[in-house]
């Protein structure tokens, strides 16, 4: 019964089989996720994607204007970090507009 499958059913070891069926106990620790169980397929897995911004950009935390050096602009986007103030925000916002770099939020 041993497979090379990535996702293997909860008592794979008894006459169950490997086939992945969701874990549907109320103590399931595979169903809660713990720590040290198997993975579970979630959306997005496999996906060519991964880590990119539904607008089709990789995303790149900016603290101040000298991140935004560092951006590619062709494949990545600048995501102003949520600790910034106003005056240094539009200061970002600026220079971001002058070197053509899209800013998510």
């Amino acid at each position: 019964m041993m497979s090379d499958k990535k996702f293997k059913r909860q008592n794979s070891s008894r006459k169950l089989g490997d086939s992945w069926r969701r874990p549907k106990g109320h103590h399931s620790s595979l169903r809660k996720g713990k720590k040290g169980r198997r993975k579970k397929p979630s959306p997005g897995f496999g996906s060519e994607n991964k880590g990119m911004h539904p607008s089709g950009y990789y995303e790149v935390i900016v603290r101040n204007i000298k991140d935004l050096k560092d951006i590619d602009k062709e494949e990545e986007a600048a995501r102003i970090s949520s600790k910034i103030g106003k005056r240094k925000r539009e200061e970002i916002l600026e220079k971001a507009e002058e070197m053509e770099i899209k800013v998510l939020n």
